[in-house]
């Protein structure tokens, strides 16, 4: 007979009750905080944009991609092994729950210590192979080195949060993400409008929040009563859950990093246009982060869901739930390019409205935001594969897609037609040849077979 206490940590299971409402549960927590995250990224860029001007910008936003090709690796680890925590949550073998949970967690704090080392010592020549223009390079170097001092803290915190979404629990991880977004305003307001610091001070408020994120997280899992708990004298990597982890997750992280390496090179063919495009289109980038809300939180909620399911044996769940999140996904995506299609001429002018930074970002925001579809279709696809232990499916369809033609386009295409718009198409045409692939292979591949 389950004890209360039992029955309290599953009542967070996604393996019962009504489908769409687990989902919907599951991902409004999640949506939620990544527009608290979205906002506090936004916010660096509105407060460093007003007060020091378009140069600070730029310098700001020509660091956003070489930030996610680090960063993104790490990311993909913690998905892998949030997708082998469900697993066992869903299948109740709380032993394994446990072992994975540590493994996790020790293996989180070696990442974050080695990306601090990387940060720090490769952060200017990286910078100056993205041909980074000159007059704002010194500005992206302490930006980039000052967000790196923090490694270890986001690390941990997207360690310990994809612990907590994997056992359906999305509440938890959006209450320590609104404090830290607060955090975080505060101190960018403080740091950069008040005292007048460059740059750098909006880095260094960020890794103060994601701090204060990093410790509420550990805390709760420190806490917690069920078979997820973290106790620190069990630290330890376990081989065989590692082997399980990397076989999951390191697809995911190649693929967070494939991903990231095409949108370096896609950096760095916008750099050639200047700081006035650099930061034009890093205000753009911004704003589109906000399209990627139902897309990330969907596709999020469709790794727990199909992961849980499957670990159950559930397989009439797994074909309704992918079927309903991904109409979910697609619908809230168009919706959300759509008001940025609109609106992008005011949107981009919130963070500096000079004429030339607010065309290319208007430029840019109406060649790519009718697509978003094409994109939360891709993610979605790629979130069901990790779900359900293909987690090689998606990595393999984003290094073809999202990588060697993306890459190859634009190196063609500019080459012969050096226009900035030409750089600009190579995402929607690349996220829909992603989604033709993921659909012929959802509509013919048996992903389910051996999952469970």
């Amino acid at each position: 007979m389950k004890t209360a206490a039992r029955n309290s940590e599953h009542a967070n299971l996604m393996t019962e009750g009504s489908i769409p409402k687990k989902i919907v549960s599951f991902a409004i927590p999640l949506f939620l905080g990544n527009l608290f995250q979205q906002l506090y990224n936004t916010a660096d860029s509105l407060i460093v944009g007003n007060f020091l001007g378009s140069d600070a910008l730029a310098a700001v936003s020509s660091s956003s991609p070489l930030i996610f090709l680090m960063v993104g690796f790490f990311n993909g680890l913690s998905l892998g092994a949030g997708v082998v925590i469900a697993h066992y949550y869903g299948a109740e073998k709380d032993s394994l729950v446990s072992r994975a949970v540590h493994t996790t967690v020790s293996v989180g704090l070696i990442c974050g210590v080695l990306l601090t080392f990387i940060g720090l010592v490769f952060a200017p020549q990286m910078l100056l192979l993205m041909g980074t223009p000159e007059s704002i390079l010194p500005q992206s170097v302490s930006y980039f080195k000052v967000y790196f001092m923090g490694s270890l803290a986001f690390v941990m915190y997207n360690v310990c949060v994809g612990v907590l979404q994997s056992v359906g629990d999305s509440r938890h991880p959006l209450y320590y993400l609104i404090v830290s977004s607060l955090v975080n305003i505060v101190l960018d307001l403080f740091f950069v409008g008040v005292l007048g610091l460059g740059v750098w001070s909006a880095a260094f408020a960020t890794i103060i929040s994601q701090f204060v994120s990093a410790i509420l997280s550990l805390w709760h899992l420190l806490r917690a009563s069920g078979s997820y708990r973290l106790e620190l004298r069990r630290l330890r990597i376990h081989r065989r859950m590692l082997y399980a982890i990397a076989q999951n997750g390191l697809p995911a992280g190649f693929q967070n990093s494939i991903i990231a390496l095409a949108n370096v090179v896609v950096q760095s063919n916008i750099n050639a246009f200047g700081a006035a495009a650099v930061a034009g289109c890093g205000a753009y980038s911004k704003i589109e982060g906000f399209a990627f809300l139902p897309i990330t939180s969907f596709a999020l909620s469709m790794s727990t869901f199909v992961s849980q399911n499957l670990g159950a044996k559930r397989f009439d769940r797994v074909k309704s739930g992918t079927r309903f999140g991904i109409l979910c996904s697609i619908s809230l995506a168009e919706l959300i390019g759509l008001s940025i299609f609109l609106l992008a001429p005011v949107l981009i002018a919130a963070f500096n409205d000079a004429p030339e930074v607010v065309s290319y970002g208007t430029d840019q925001a109406r060649t790519i935001a009718l697509f978003y579809c094409m994109l939360a279709f891709s993610h979605c696809a790629a979130g069901i594969m990790r779900g359900a232990g293909k987690a090689a499916v998606p990595m393999l369809v984003m290094l073809v897609c999202w990588c060697l033609i993306r890459v190859s386009y634009i190196t063609l295409a500019v080459h012969f037609l050096p226009d900035i718009h030409v750089v600009f198409w190579a995402y929607p045409l690349t996220w829909s040849l992603s989604s033709i692939v993921f659909l012929c292979y959802m509509r013919y591949g048996k992903w389910m077979k051996g999952a469970a």
